[in-house]
């Protein structure tokens, strides 16, 4: 095997392109092995085998620095970097990242997760590289979607007056995570179908030397080509054509179904370990907003290239027609586009995951906020319990999105309430508004929620009515408190108060007020960060009273690959730390 004898891009450089196109099918039946048995990037990688090889064949690492846009197209360059054995062997697995990681290895730059600043951060580099008179080539590899997000553009824009040696690598294959859009991919397809030969070159334009390579999977195509730029004093770009899933039949018919998978049976592509079974809010949220566009045909679904985050399969899309748009990689742009849909009279609703919308602050705060406008943004994933990438952490929305003024940010506990607040978000007219979509799965509490979540904002809904402690479940912690509430009922006799928030971003004064009367204590659960978050709205509020007050949370950190159930114990998230906390301090 020639996999075995790889430990550094130095053994690459040993091999002829026989040997090298050996190494590439290699490569990929490793990936495959682990990719179906432990998940992960499944499409983004497969395309990039014949590249990578070709880029640590011709350049030099790590004198000559390469930088993977999003990072998930870099399982090749990290088996090639000495790191093979965490993708041959199972019990090592987990030992690397998913992504670019500087603490596993010199040939890594950057801790990379979202996606299109590849070439920000590689203009940066050979700003830095030229400040410092070294030499070496400074290479960005850009593709799978992330040349449609703003900064990909803002990097292009910069990178192209640097006037010195400044390598930009566009993997081009035809897709995002679902597929392409916008304009600037017209003008990519346009090269392809003309060998990149277009009058019309998006590159060029913007000063670009360029290079097509018209089989992005072919390896002597990709050295002629890389050999070709290497060392070059100005700034390159070249376009590389690649399949994606390039070698697994099922990745390259079913591409957006492949570009990410959790573990999955290689012969039939089916999940394994999961039943499929059971209601999910993606799906709920899809087959109700498609009711709407037909009865409204100013209702219309939004996604920044991730449209299966609130359920939006191929076919969906298609059903829905002009009232669905994909905006790309681009939460900036959906943001500010619901915006003014919602100013122009539509009715806009903006599905997206919580670790990504944390992109779009300023939007959310500038272009919605302040014009106050009736969009509505449905959060998906904001949970400890979600995503545990360092890079794709789920747990940052409240305090991002709750203290923007103008903004009503819901935390519903249940089916019955989340699909109340969907309903009334759509409709209302007042407020821009969010839904932080439980992450806990689609649980019945059997209670009819409130219609109307404008009427009296900030009003919490009181569960059951104790004295003496005080517990307020916020969304998926609702639950949460629940079982805290049974435990304290059950072991201490204490009969506590259980209170539904729903409204992240105010507080129930008359409601704080009144348990002033016959409550000491008051429990806060909340499943984010702790700092900026909603247990501290209600601990300053108590602030200057007798009213004793524990917020429960997640710590301000980044946490990369953690276990859920070691982290809720670090943060005492469970129920019997919870009670004894309590009892210890009530």
């Amino acid at each position: 095997m020639y996999i075995e004898k790889v430990n550094s891009p130095a053994d690459v450089k040993k091999l002829s392109v026989s040997e090298m196109n050996g190494l590439g099918g290699e490569i990929r039946q490793v990936l495959l092995n682990k990719l179906s048995s432990h998940g992960g990037h499944v499409g983004p990688n497969l395309g990039m085998v014949e590249a990578t090889i070709a880029l640590h064949y011709v350049f030099d690492s790590p004198t000559d620095k390469i930088v993977y846009d999003v990072s998930h197209q870099s399982y090749t360059h990290k088996i090639l970097t000495g790191r093979r054995a965490a993708f041959m062997n199972a019990d090592e697995y987990d030992e690397v990242s998913g992504y670019s990681e500087p603490s596993e290895s010199e040939h890594d730059f950057f801790v990379i997760g979202h996606t299109s600043t590849s070439v920000s951060l590689a203009s940066g580099l050979a700003k830095a590289r030229d400040l410092k008179g070294e030499a070496g080539n400074v290479i960005a590899v850009i593709g799978d979607g992330s040349l449609s997000g703003g900064e990909a553009f803002e990097g292009l824009n910069v990178g192209a007056e640097l006037g010195t040696n400044f390598i930009v690598i566009v993997n081009d294959n035809q897709m995002s995570i679902a597929e392409n859009h916008g304009g600037l991919y017209r003008n990519l397809q346009q090269l392809r179908e003309t060998e990149g030969q277009a009058p019309c070159n998006y590159f060029k334009a913007m000063g670009y030397d360029y290079l097509y390579v018209k089989d992005g999977n072919d390896v002597e195509q990709l050295i002629e080509a890389f050999r070709e730029v290497k060392d070059k004093k100005h700034p390159v770009v070249v376009h590389i054509n690649t399949l994606k899933g390039k070698g697994y039949k099922l990745a390259e018919e079913q591409k957006e179904r492949f570009h990410y998978s959790v573990p999955f049976d290689l012969e039939t592509g089916n999940l394994t370990g999961e039943s499929g079974e059971g209601e999910d809010y993606a799906d709920l949220t899809a087959g109700y907003l498609l009711q709407e566009m037909k009865k409204d045909p100013t209702v219309v679904g939004i996604t920044a290239g991730t449209p299966t985050v609130f359920g939006f399969t191929p076919e969906r899309r298609k059903e829905a027609g002009r009232q669905f748009i994909d905006m790309g990689i681009a939460e900036e742009q959906a943001v500010a586009m619901a915006s003014a849909i919602a100013a122009g009279g539509g009715k806009p609703v903006f599905g997206v995951y919580s670790t990504f919308i944390q992109r779009a602050y300023d939007q959310l705060s500038q272009d919605l906020c302040i014009n106050n406008n009736p969009a509505l943004i449905l959060v998906f994933w904001g949970s400890l319990s979600s995503m545990n990438d360092v890079t794709h952490l789920c747990l940052f929305d409240i305090p991002v999105i709750g203290n923007i003024p103008n903004m009503v940010y819901l935390a519903p506990t249940c089916r019955e309430e989340y699909m109340a607040m969907l309903e009334w978000g759509i409709r209302q007219t007042e407020h821009p508004v969010a839904i932080r979509v439980p992450a806990n799965g689609v649980v019945r509490r059997n209670v009819e929620p409130e219609k109307d979540y404008g009427k009296t904002l900030n009003r919490y809904e009181v569960s059951h009515r104790g004295e003496k402690v005080a517990i307020l479940g916020l969304g998926s912690f609702y639950q949460l408190g629940e079982a805290v509430a049974a435990r304290l009922k059950e072991e201490k006799g204490v009969d506590a108060t259980l209170v539904n928030p729903r409204y992240i971003t105010g507080v129930d004064e008359a409601l704080l007020d009144d348990l002033k009367r016959d409550h000491t204590l008051v429990i806060t659960l909340e499943d984010g960060v702790l700092d900026g978050g909603f247990g501290e709205k209600i601990a300053r509020y108590y602030g200057p009273s007798d009213m004793k007050v524990l917020n429960y949370g997640v710590k301000k950190e980044f946490i990369d690959r953690y276990d859920v159930e070691e982290q809720l114990k670090k943060n005492r998230l469970t129920v019997p730390q919870i009670v004894e906390d309590i009892c210890r301090i009530w």
